[in-house]
């Protein structure tokens, strides 16, 4: 194939880009222009190759200039900090560092393509090849432009430009590439076209094979073009959505194409295709035979086979998602489950999703959803790097490493400085005139598909001006990224994680797990020594301590952690240590920091010089107590035992001298011999001890209390082989007669004196934790005996010991005794004294502890060591009543039990608890449970004082024969003081509350007389609940009970009594009385405040307020109280009830007037004013005017002073003769309105809507000589009234001559079965008026008519349904429904909106009606 002058003049021109002869390319040349602010790609690219001193290809572009960063300088998140080579850029960007390069690094590798970017800019603008619009890759870089060229480069180091396929001349004919393709074999090349033409290239020679214009519809461009496994087939899919499969012939040298639709844009436009790509690894796999393709539309994902035939294997529809997202497809291969099989991740908009698919044993495809990937932002490319991590790309033009198993973001970096290409143009189809659909144009905003390209574990991608390409690092680029940027830390942890198998995109490593470990760990050691120089050379030559201190402390723990975590004490005791010992504040940091790990047992051998040297620095700068914790921790075999124990025995360390003692020596005794030597004598001289003295006799204590339970002191366990024999030293210790060093003065017994002196109570609890563990040795058990007899003899008659330390000794026997297993001997006269102390009546110390110390020993069987009545006094005058309970209880008087819970002050309340479970449990025989009983109503007095709500309890569940004797005797008994009648008011009340709520058969035998006891007390204590009890009893006696309320003046029950009686008047006096006596109590207030001070009238003030209240309630009462009764009385009994309490509201009216509280005085008028309202109901306002001026007062022409009741009352006239006259006029004109409109549909006509029978569907006048009746239906149906019959006698309704006919077509197709219908959804088809017709002629001859039935007046279903139907018409409630709203709250109320019990905020508010209606 003959070249063009345009590719010619390109390839000669790029043969000097030749990336081995970078140094010679002139700017002026390629006319690269010189801007200063901002750096163009022009400018980078000419500054890097200018400095760039190594001719190496691809360039990482994440390593310049690490020379002149700090440590914090290393950020991958952005490429413009690295492509930029502005210094200032990079200052900015040191301050920060990733938290995820902390913990991952470096993964992705990002590298400029400098041969094939200077080349494309080259292009552009030497021979006007266009901008760059697509990019693959495969074995070779083939690279899209505008004008319609494709630039094949080689991935070799020169990257030179190999082939340039196409013209401008063919540009200006198909237009830009828009698409790219290089098959398996990297043989040929696809180039798709935005005005839709497809071109075949050889790769080999750069010829044209095919030239295919018409494999999809004209006037489309072509948005992916892809091989497929087979080279001679591919798929194609253009801006309308559609999708092709081109199969690639050729037939005696002819190559042809054939061309099928897969799936037409007119069902679903597709934007993204990917057929499956098997690698050569996997071209065996049984999948590969199907041929699968993935398809993107803007609804859903489609998975097909195009082979053997065209299958469609799985749909999948979106969820929701942004119109604008652009879908993404990628397959990988992926091993699950020790099988590898293709995976497909697809997204659309901030979701991946995961498909793996399988072939099955049935040659059927199985495709598994796997679990999602959520992200934060919108992704407009997906590509697999290797079968675990995933490069996502967003609309912000950050690219995201993802790790899939744990879908972890690895690292993030910018592109934004890439100038990524868009394939927009393309998507929108500009070259053949824009004839795309809106969605897919909106899609097509953030497409670039064209742009990334990924191959065996790279990914290109191409910028305007640039490309790049993209991979993971192996395991040791990622640690030197940080290693440069001086992150030791990072780069430990990073290196860990890969010896742990933790780290994520790991790239060369191989070998088993230990060839891994062991190259990663001499990785570690070569950093560890790299960073414990970097930490001594950066040390701060000048400042505070601080400084420094700090400096080594964020460097020195790291070291030792890694160090003990890679099992290299060695590396760090001789090699790390060697080098930071040189700085003393190094060496410091470096002692200290070894506490924590060997308190955490990490580190247990430390070499003898850096002993020696911990030693030191811990004595030297007082840190005694963390030299104490280290040496208990480490190995003896490490330490000077000698230096050692000087040091400790000179500062008090016990607890170390006991730790090398025991575990270097196996040497128990001699480390308490010394302690005893120290304490001994300030004990046994009875000096003041200090705090020293305390800690040191605790840990004396504590040690042996470890010796002896076979525990090593501070921590651990004693050998196995060691630990009888320790005991048995122990105990020969603790019983020697005398110490090594004794004097003539010394007591017997020396040790055991010295721990009962310093604390007998804590050496006593040592001894009863080690006898618990020896009940199986022999020998410790002889021991334990003998410590018991030395006890004994050194404390027993010894004044030198306390009462309360003897006390201790005998508790701590007693316990002993009191055990079932125990094998100790004690005297018996040793009993009587142990009995003796414990019930010694003059000693009330520790009562409690001794009563049930006492008690262990009798309920362990103790009890046959005493005499039992010598027992019983002692413990009758130490007041020991649990000891007195479990003697009775033996002897089964549990009568006398009683007496002891009585007389036992910590335990009277359980008494109640106690009796009811001995009558309530079976055991007991019925004389036991009598005498109980008879006990119990002996002290029914002091029960009652204790609760009387609990005895209650009991009487009702065990003493319901008993009752009436046990109220008689408490009535008698307690009625001497208010208290003790208040008790029997509350055992009263208890006791008929239960009365009350139980049922007829278990109700007490109470007679009415105890209901008014209870009465008569409940008026003196709870007057307030008196009225309750009145309405909820029902056994008092009416007359009984008028008298007690009578005598206690509770006028209001007394009230409630008569009118339950009938007596009216007397109810309506009392309640009026009472009426009158607070109307009394306000004015009294009212008149004695008048001349007080300021204070003075503000509590009377309030007073006045509390005392208005009451009489608003007295009044209240008395209104309920007429209005309840006036149904039953004539007019004048009517007057006998309210004129005089309208005549006591007005005196009282007339007492306040001259006063000056305006706020009572208008509160009185209110209540007047209400009475008057009130009244009106039941009594002629003619009556109640002249009853107003019969009055004395207002009889006497002083209007003025009535006025305002007489206005109140014609105003309340008015207002209802108001309502009254508005009410009538709605309901008036509603009914007219109602009856007119359907007395208007009841008369209409009815058109049919057919001339047939809906039944049997014949003419309505089948025989014209017949006279046969029809039935019109509103619903415009018609029928023939025989039809109609015969189908409603088989609906039933033939034995209901009245029934009403329905519309048999709309009642079947609603559903219905029978005739009439009485639920409230009824079909709308019935008809207003049931109208019949007869048709024929008259027998005279005369003309042919329809006769009208008339219906019947009444309405039955058929026009109850019509009435539904007009309602319905009338937009909004009737006025009648309003009214009946309003009021259906206070139907049932009489007097209606007058009555008190209305709400205050309720105004109902008419106008007058009006003079005329037009």
């Amino acid at each position: 194939m003959s070249q063009s002058p345009d590719s010619r003049s390109l390839l000669s021109a790029s043969s000097q880009l030749n990336l081995m002869e970078v140094e010679s390319i002139d700017d002026k040349e390629f006319d690269i222009p010189q801007v200063d602010t901002p750096p163009t790609l022009e400018s980078i690219l000419s500054q890097m190759e200018e400095e760039e001193e190594d001719p190496f290809v691809l360039e990482d572009t994440c390593l310049l200039n690490t020379d002149n960063m700090d440590a914090q300088s290393y950020d991958t998140s952005s490429l413009a900090s690295s492509d930029s080579g502005d210094p200032a850029h990079l200052k900015r960007k040191r301050r920060t560092l990733d938290q995820n390069a902390a913990v991952h690094g470096s993964v992705l590798r990002l590298s400029l393509l400098k041969g094939i970017s200077a080349q494309i800019v080259a292009a552009a603008d030497k021979v006007d090849a266009g901008l760059p619009t697509a990019i693959a890759m495969s074995g070779v870089i083939a690279v899209g432009t505008s004008h319609g060229l494709a630039l094949v480069f080689g991935k070799d180091t020169n990257q030179a430009l190999r082939l340039c396929l196409g013209s401008k001349t063919t540009g200006a004919e198909f237009g830009a590439v828009s698409a790219l393709s290089i098959n398996q074999d990297c043989s040929r090349v696809l180039c798709g076209f935005a005005k839709g033409q497809i071109t075949m290239w050889d790769l080999a020679n750069g010829k044209l094979l095919r030239t295919i214009t018409d494999a999809h519809p004209p006037g489309t461009a072509i948005l992916h073009v892809k091989f497929t496994d087979d080279p001679t087939l591919a798929v194609c899919n253009d801006s309308g959505g559609s999708v092709f499969e081109l199969t690639f012939r050729r037939v005696m040298g002819i190559r042809s194409c054939d061309s099928r639709c897969l799936f037409s844009g007119s069902k679903g436009e597709v934007c993204c295709i990917e057929p499956l790509r098997t690698p050569p690894d996997f071209r065996d796999h049984p999948i590969t035979c199907y041929s699968l393709l993935a398809m993107a539309s803007l609804t859903k994902i489609l998975i097909i086979g195009l082979k053997p035939s065209l299958n469609v294997w799985m749909t999948l529809p979106y969820t929701k998602s942004d119109p604008s997202s652009v879908p993404q497809l990628a397959w990988q291969f992926v091993p699950v489950q020790k099988t590898v099989n293709p995976m497909l991740a697809f997204c659309k908009g901030d979701s991946v999703h995961f498909l793996l698919v399988k072939k099955e044993e049935t040659d059927t495809i199985h495709v598994i959803k796997q679990r999602q990937l959520q992200l934060s932002c919108d992704i407009i490319s997906l590509n697999w790097i290797n079968s675990c991590s995933l490069v996502l790309l967003d609309s912000h033009e950050k690219l995201h490493v993802v790790d899939r198993p744990t879908q972890d973001i690895l690292e993030t970096l910018d592109l934004e400085q890439v100038q990524l290409v868009y394939n927009s143009r393309h998507f929108k189809s500009l070259a053949t005139g824009g004839n795309v659909s809106q969605a897919l144009a909106l899609v097509g905003e953030k497409a670039c598909y064209q742009s990334l390209s990924s191959y065996a574990g790279q990914i290109v991608c191409l910028g305007t001006k640039s490309a790049h390409i993209m991979s993971l690092r192996n395991w040791k680029e990622r640690l030197d990224c940080l290693l440069k940027q001086e992150h030791f830390t990072e780069a430990l942890s990073l290196a860990w994680s890969f010896h742990e198998g933790t780290a994520k995109a790991v790239v060369g490593l191989h070998g088993d797990s230990q060839k891994r470990k062991a190259v990663i760990s001499d990785k570690m050691v070569e950093i560890l020594l790299h960073f414990t120089e970097y930490a001594v050379k950066k040390c701060p030559e000048q400042g505070k301590l601080q400084v420094l201190e700090q400096h080594f402390q964020e460097v020195v723990p790291v070291l030792v952690d890694y160090c003990l975590l890679l099992q290299k004490a060695d590396l760090l005791f001789n090699q790390l240590y060697s080098r930071l010992v040189e700085n003393m504040v190094a060496k410091g940091v470096f002692l200290e920091s070894l506490e924590s790990y060997i308190v955490a047992n990490r580190l247990g051998h430390i070499t003898t010089p850096v002993m020696k040297d911990l030693l030191a620095h811990y004595h030297d700068n007082g840190m005694m107590d963390s030299l104490e914790r280290c040496i208990v921790h480490l190995d003896v075999t490490s330490l000077d035992i000698q230096q050692v124990v000087q040091v400790c025995w000179n500062n008090q360390l016990y607890d170390a001298v006991i730790y090398i003692f025991n575990r270097g020596m196996n040497d128990y005794i001699t480390p308490m011999e010394k302690l005893f030597s120290v304490i001994g004598p300030r004990v046994r001289e009875g000096r003041s001890l200090t705090g020293d003295d305390v800690v040191m006799g605790n840990k004396l204590l504590v040690y042996i209390s470890c010796c002896l339970a076979g525990r090593a002191y501070p921590i651990g366990d004693i050998p196995e082989d060691l630990v009888v024999q320790v005991k048995y030293q122990v105990f020969e210790f603790l019983i020697r007669l005398h110490s090594g060093d004794s004097s003539q003065k010394e007591e017997v017994f020396p040790f055991i004196h010295t721990l009962l002196h310093f604390d007998t109570r804590e050496f006593l609890n040592v001894l009863a934790m080690t006898f618990d563990d020896v009940q199986n040795d022999k020998q410790a058990l002889e021991y334990q005996q003998r410590i018991v007899d030395i006890l004994l003899q050194v404390m027993v008659d010894n004044p030198d010991f306390t009462p309360s330390q003897v006390g201790g000794l005998f508790t701590f026997l007693a316990r002993q005794l009191a055990k079932p297993n125990n094998t100790l001997f004690v005297n018996r006269n040793l009993f009587d004294q142990v009995l003796e102390f414990l019930c010694c009546p003059d000693d009330d110390s520790r009562h409690t502890e001794r009563q049930q110390v006492l008690l262990e020993l009798l309920q362990v069987g103790g009890v046959v060591q005493f005499n039992e009545e010598r027992l019983f006094t002692l413990a009758e005058k130490a007041k020991f009543y649990q000891i007195c309970e479990f003697l009775y209880e033996k002897k089964h008087l549990y009568d006398r039990i009683v007496d002891c819970y009585l007389q036992d002050p910590l335990r009277k309340a359980e008494i109640f608890s106690y009796i009811h479970n001995l009558m309530s449990m079976p055991g007991y025989s019925s004389e036991e449970k009598l005498k109980v009983k008879e006990k119990v109503l002996q002290h029914m007095q002091e029960l009652v004082s204790l609760d009387p709500g609990k005895l209650a309890d009991l009487v009702v569940w065990h003493f319901t024969e008993e009752v009436q004797t046990i109220i008689s005797e408490l009535q008698a008994s307690l009625c001497v003081s208010l208290q003790d009648d208040s008790l029997l008011f509350q055992f009263l009340r208890c006791l008929l509350k239960f009365q009350e709520g139980c049922q007829a058969t278990s109700r007490l035998p109470l007679e009415s007389e105890f209901y008014e006891l209870l009465l008569d007390l409940m008026c003196r204590f709870e007057p307030q609940e008196l009225l309750k009890f009145l309405h909820t009893s029902q056994h008092y006696r009416l007359e009984e009970a008028i008298q007690i309320t009578e005598k206690y003046h509770c006028n209001e029950a007394k009230a409630y009594l008569l009118e339950k009686k009938g007596d009216i008047p007397g109810a309506f006096a009392g309640l009026l009385q009472t009426l009158k006596e607070r109307l009394d109590v306000l004015a009294a207030e009212m008149s004695g405040g008048i001349g007080g001070g300021v204070d003075g009238r503000d509590e009377e003030e309030a007073n006045g307020e509390f005392t208005l209240t009451t009489v608003k309630s007295s009044l209240n009462q008395m209104i309920l109280f007429c209005h309840r009764n006036c149904q039953n009385l004539d007019q004048e009994q009517r007057k006998d009830l309210w004129f005089p309490l309208l005549d006591t509201m007005m005196a009282s009216q007339k007492e306040v007037m001259g006063l000056s509280d305006k706020h009572i005085s208008d509160g009185l008028k209110e209540m007047t004013l209400k009475v008057l309202n009130c009244m009106s109901s039941f009594i002629s306002l003619p009556a109640i005017i002249q009853q107003i001026l019969q009055d004395p007062v207002y009889g006497r022409g002083k209007l003025a002073e009535i006025q305002g009741l007489i206005l109140g009352m014609l105003d309340t006239f008015t207002y209802e003769q108001t309502l009254l006259e508005t009410t009538t006029n709605l309901l008036n004109h509603d009914l007219h309105w109602s009856l007119a409109h359907l007395r208007s549909a009841v008369t209409k006509g009815l058109h049919p809507r057919q001339d047939c029978c809906n039944i049997c569907l014949q003419h309505y006048k089948r025989k014209q000589d017949a006279s046969e009746e029809i039935i019109v239906f509103s619903c415009g149906h018609l029928y023939h009234l025989q039809c109609l019959q015969q189908k409603d006698s088989g609906w039933g309704a033939a034995s209901e001559p009245q029934q009403p006919w329905r519309c048999y077509k709309c009642s079947s197709s609603h559903g219905g079965r029978g005739g009439a219908c009485s639920e409230p959804n009824r079909s709308r088809s019935a008809s207003l008026a049931q109208t019949r017709f007869s048709s024929g002629h008259h027998e005279k001859g005369t003309e042919t008519h329809r006769k009208k039935v008339v219906a019947v007046a009444t309405l039955d279903v058929q026009q109850e349904l019509s009435w539904d139907h007009l309602r319905g018409l009338y937009r909004g409630p009737s006025r009648l429904s309003i009214l009946s709203e309003v009021s259906h709250g206070h139907s049932s109320e009489k007097a209606g909106f007058l009555l008190p019990a209305q709400p205050e905020s309720f105004h109902l508010k008419l106008a007058p009606p009006p003079l005329f209606e037009e």
